[in-house]
């Protein structure tokens, strides 16, 4: 399904809100009748004091943006979810360091959670500490409990249904929705579909039969909790279970005659959602039955066609659906995800007032449809309420207002006694271990300073501050996107340009990049031009990687036999090479380097066909790599240009100029992997072409064909091909160029045994002494602490482990997870690996490919074997069978100890080992013990532990609460110490300078008889 609104989320935002104030028709008239309803309701609420909640109390005393606020947040995030004293103690210790908890004037929640965060301050840092910690443990978590409780109506759907009775005496209908999102297993899934099961019983034997269906109690769903592999990648599986499962819930909740309806959540889910909503929607089971719904977000720029296409939905399957129209709440999320993903625009809006005009627009819409629709009005804000009810005229019927359990309290009782419309609360149900995600949203929405909730409570903001109408704002700024957050294209401002990615989640943009990838398998067809002079023989060879091993000899396949003298006239051409292309100035070398960028851009579907076939690359897989590599040319382009592209002055002495520069060093030879045939060999060559030496590259035996491509772009690009040459082969030729005395420089990035090799045939050589970077492998390490939120941990191990198949040199190998968690994370990473999908790379749905040959597959086999007799497996991918190629299964195993490992395990190969709380330290010496220091990482809420961790730990990268894989470049610069390499950091800002050598050129100006510069500069 392609709906005509799927590419509007990446239009341009001043075109999207253009349309919605042409759509509204708003006039002046209009506007006052507005600004008036709002300051109506606002004195209302104001007045209100009873409506007040204690967390908006609460929050008034301790804002967010406070030392106070964000240690009360980090609490309420993680202290409840921790089991053991020790760690819960050092949470509550570095969070009270240094903040300020007053009392004074105080009640209920404030005054209770004050009395506790003020004692625990004192306390632990006195002779009492260790003897008050029980007690102030246990305060404190009462005090997270109760906040908690402030936004939950109950632990159980029963204690939810008995508590509810107050709020539905006062006039409020309930929707509740039992807490529980992004199922990372099938057994979290079968858990909450259990728990949908159960509420819509239960409410349906509670709900009052007098009432209409949409006076009745109802529930709330969330898609991502009933299949823990919702995404446009496994659509074929996700999506007729989770089609199969709503169904039912839509039967069971029709059968109770209670409503449903579907929560929103990340942009790149929609199309899904509507997938699915329209295949249950058109269910003959439930016919009669008008209680399903869905929720959409104003700030998502496809809403405002998004209302007409559910319209549509409701006339064709001949039912009245329920409609929530909400603000959104990942915005944030949203916001780095485009950027981090390259997108051509984001998909929210950028300013709040936009999304406020696209809520009006999109309302105006929906009371439009009805009675198709319900239209579900979910906002806390009083000038949003007073626009609906403008927009709705005289016709107040067929719609609702929703507020959230906890928020909007006064507004809510406000609209009720007033009789301006009915009003539901979402009302969310679940213990701790559900409500952590949620409540965390929850506070930053009463807590944010750009929040409505947060300025009604402040006396000093005026009214008419909070009467602003957004339409009219929007209408006289005309203004397009926040200038704060450029696009995701300007993210690194004006020195270069991010590379662009691809919306694969829209399913049009990714079939159409498919098709051009399927087209452009011409490239195996490709003619071989000469590169350093004469044709290239071809030599047939097999592609390693895939289902179907696929004859190459029409393609530049192994090239040729690369012998001492090809060697020795390749030399002879790069002598002439340096002199050459050293001589371009260096801001013509980096528009060589721009232009070679925007080819492989232009290039992507063909480039991603090479990385699939030859390189056995997953569809996301290869265009980060490509993308990687446009960002190397780029950032070296602007970086090189600076360093090279003039004389630095050096202050001294009057009478003298003193300068010093950067220059090529010669010929440097850059031997690459196969793991990434694109980006490493793209950024060894393009810095090293850039210092304006002439390069000799060496790609892997396994991939010649995208090096073979690259090079040729970049002899079109403009590099001489005197200057850039190809000499493929196995390791035996890069021994034989390494050793050539007129290598200059080497760059390789491979097996520490083979660094070791090279640099002792360079100081073995005569003559000047040779640089060598290298970058090497590593037994990378990641420490779990008990503060950490599994959910998120388990997320980042799978994609750190098993991602590209565990052959990248960031990989995650050894696993520290603390005592106290490590059962429930297991059976969390159980869960996760049976889901796996093991295949060929080129379909989409593959998360798991094939490792690069056969040798690495008896290499990795036997490790597993090895470990299957000494180690305790804890889980492995099953292997689908028929698989045609060199396929190892993900598999984790328990061990004792990083000293059982006796090197680097390349491939899909997790080890998990168990700490205690208290064994932290000895954990990063042991760690360190290995001599590896390529990367690390840590999954902990304790700051001090990151910074004691990124102190102690001898990494190149350390990567805290996140994945320990896909270094940006200029972001996290990417290299290693110790056996994992020399240094300096691959798209970092030192790279370069390792390239060159310095000039340093001092001259007497003096010389022709006097200093006329400084005599000239004496006053008279």
């Amino acid at each position: 399904m392609h709906p005509p609104f799927a590419t509007d989320h990446l239009q341009d935002e001043k075109v999207c809100v253009d349309n919605l104030l042409a759509s509204l028709n708003w006039d002046s008239d209009r506007a006052r009748r507005t600004a008036l309803q709002a300051d109506h309701l606002i004195r209302a609420v104001r007045s209100r004091k009873a409506s007040v909640s204690e967390i908006e109390t609460f929050l008034d005393q301790y804002p967010l943006a406070s030392d106070e606020g964000m240690a009360l947040m980090t609490l309420a995030e993680a202290l409840l979810r921790i089991p053991d004293p020790t760690t819960a103690d050092a949470l509550i210790a570095e969070k009270m360091a240094s903040a300020s908890w007053q009392t004074e004037g105080a009640s209920g929640l404030m005054k209770m959670a004050g009395v506790g965060l003020g004692l625990a301050q004192k306390t632990l840092g006195s002779f009492l500490g260790d003897i008050g910690k029980p007690v102030i443990r246990k305060s404190m978590g009462e005090a997270i409990k109760r906040i908690g409780h402030q936004f939950v109506l109950g632990e159980s759907i029963d204690k939810a249904i008995s508590n509810a009775k107050k709020q539905e005496a006062n006039g409020y209908r309930l929707s509740f929705d039992m807490l529980g999102e992004g199922a990372r297993t099938a057994a979290d899934a079968a858990r909450y579909y259990a728990s949908y099961i159960a509420a819509i019983a239960a409410v349906g034997r509670a709900a009052n039969p007098a009432l209409p269906l949409y006076r009745r109690a109802g529930i709330s769903v969330k898609l991502s909790a009933l299949n823990p592999r919702y995404s446009w990648a496994q659509r074929d599986r996700c999506v007729p279970d989770m089609v199969e499962k709503l169904s039912e819930l839509c039967r069971l909740a029709a059968a109770a005659n209670i409503t449903l309806t579907v929560d929103a959540e990340e942009a790149d889910r929609l199309e899904l959602s509507l997938d699915i909503i329209e295949q249950v929607a058109a269910k003959r089971d439930y016919l009669d039955w008008a209680g399903l719904g869905l929720a959409v977000q104003a700030y998502d720029k496809r809403c405002f066609r998004l209302v007409d296409h559910v319209a549509a939905i409701a006339k064709k399957t001949g039912r009245v659906l329920q409609v929530r129209l909400v603000k959104g709440a990942y915005w944030d999320t949203e916001i780095k995800r485009a950027q981090i993903a390259g997108l051509p625009d984001y998909p929210v809006y950028t300013r709040k007032f936009h999304t406020d005009v696209s809520y009006a627009a999109c309302a105006r819409k929906l009371l439009g449809h009805r009675p198709h629709l319900y239209p579900m009005f979910a906002t806390h804000n009083a000038q949003t309420v007073a626009t609906v009810l403008e927009l709705a005229g005289g016709d107040r019927s067929g719609f609702e207002f929703q507020r959230l359990f906890g928020m909007g309290e006064a507004l809510g009782d406000t609209v009720l006694s007033e009789n301006l419309g009915p009003v539901t609360i979402y009302a969310p149900v679940g213990t701790y271990e559900d409500l952590l995600g949620y409540l965390i949203r929850r506070m930053l929405e009463n807590g944010a300073n750009t929040s409505f909730l947060n300025k009604i409570r402040n006396k000093d903001v005026p009214t008419d501050t909070l009467t602003a109408d957004p339409i009219v704002k929007a209408s006289t700024q005309r203004g397009g996107r926040a200038e704060a957050i450029p696009l995701p294209a300007d993210l690194y401002g004006t020195v270069r340009h991010n590379s662009s990615g691809s919306d694969l989640a829209h399913s049009a943009t990714r079939t159409a990049l498919l098709q051009q990838r399927d087209e452009a398998g011409d490239w195996r067809r490709i003619a071989v031009t000469p590169l350093i002079g004469g044709q290239w023989p071809i030599k047939s060879g097999a592609m390693r990687t895939h289902a179907s091993p696929v004859d190459i000899a029409e393609t530049v396949a192994e090239v040729w036999d690369t012998t001492a003298d090809k060697i020795e006239t390749t030399m002879v051409t790069a002598r002439e090479g340096f002199a050459q292309w050293s001589a371009v100035p260096a801001g013509q070398r980096a528009e060589v380097l721009c232009r070679f960028a925007d080819r492989l851009e232009a290039d992507t579907p063909r480039l991603i066909s090479m990385l699939q076939q030859e390189g056995g690359k997953t569809l996301n897989d290869a265009i980060a790599e490509i993308r990687e590599a446009i960002d190397f040319c780029r950032y070296y382009a602007a970086e090189g240009e600076d360093l090279f592209g003039h004389a630095e002055y050096l202050q001294g002495p009057t009478g003298e100029e003193n300068t010093i520069s950067l220059h090529g060093r010669g010929i440097f030879v850059c031997i690459s992997p196969w793991n990434f045939p694109l980006a490493i060999f793209t950024g060894q060559v393009v810095a090293a072409l850039m210092a304006g030496n002439a390069v000799i590259a060496k790609p892997a035996e396994q991939t010649p064909a995208i090096a073979f491509a690259a090079v040729r772009m970049l002899h079109e690009a403009g590099v001489p091909s005197a200057a850039l040459a190809l000499l493929p082969g196995d390791g035996r030729i890069g021994a034989a160029i390494v050793a050539h005395p007129d290598v200059a420089g080497v760059a390789f990035t491979g097996s520490t045994e083979v660094a070791r090799h090279i640099n002792r045939t360079l100081a073995a050589k005569d003559g000047p002494i040779v640089p060598l970077i290298a970058e090497t492998g590593g037994q990378n390490a990641m420490l779990v602490d008990s503060t950490a939120l599994l959910e998120q941990v388990i997320d980042d191990v799978v994609l750190s482990a098993f991602g590209s198949t565990g052959q990248r040199c960031s990989a995650l190998r050894v696993l520290y997870v603390q005592d106290d968690i490590a059962d429930k994370f297991t059976s969390l990473l159980r869960g996760a690996m049976e889901l796996l999908r093991i295949g060929d790379p080129r379909h989409p749905e593959t998360d798991i490919g094939p490792v690069i040959d056969a040798d690495a597959l008896k290499s990795l086999q036997s490790h597993i074997q090895k470990m299957g007799a000494a180690a305790t497996l804890i889980a492995q991918t099953p292997l689908p069978a028929g698989l045609n190629g060199y396929y190892v299964p993900p598999t984790a195993f328990a061990i004792r100890s990083i000293k059982e490992l006796d090197r680097e395990v390349f491939g899909p190969i997790l080890h998990l080992i168990r700490f205690g709380a208290k064994d932290r330290d000895a954990v990063l010496a042991e760690i360190n013990s290995t001599g590896f220091g390529l990367t690390f990482g840590l999954h902990s809420r304790l700051k001090t532990a990151a910074a004691e961790a990124s102190a102690k730990v001898a990494a190149g990268n350390i990567y805290v609460n996140r994945s320990m894989i896909g270094a940006v470049v200029g972001v996290q610069p990417f290299g290693g110490m110790g056996l994992s390499g020399t240094g300096p950091k691959a798209g970092g800002p030192y790279y370069l300078h390792r390239f060159a050598m310095e000039k340093v050129v001092s001259v007497n100006t003096t010389a022709t008889g006097g200093n006329i510069a400084l005599m000239s500069s004496i006053d008279e």
